[in-house]
């Protein structure tokens, strides 16, 4: 069985880029996008990835999104 401990720094991390990338996107928003994104960019199923490997996807999907939110754009 997994350490269930390791969801609490994938949600603290996941909320912290969700405020700092996208702020204005209800969270609906930011799953149905950035999954979008894992099908057709990365060719991958949500199901399987890891919570570590999905963070690397996000900050992955992050990077490649202009935010206007981030490095001082507002």
């Amino acid at each position: 069985m997994r350490d269930p401990n390791r969801l609490d720094n994938f949600y603290t991390e996941l909320c912290q880029i969700h405020k700092e990338y996208f702020p204005d996107w209800r969270f609906g928003q930011l799953c149905s996008n950035f999954f979008g994104w894992l099908a057709s960019a990365k060719q991958t199923d949500l199901f399987f990835p890891e919570e570590s490997r999905m963070l690397e996807y996000l900050h992955e999907y992050c990077e490649g999104n202009v935010s206007p939110w981030k490095k001082g754009n507002k």
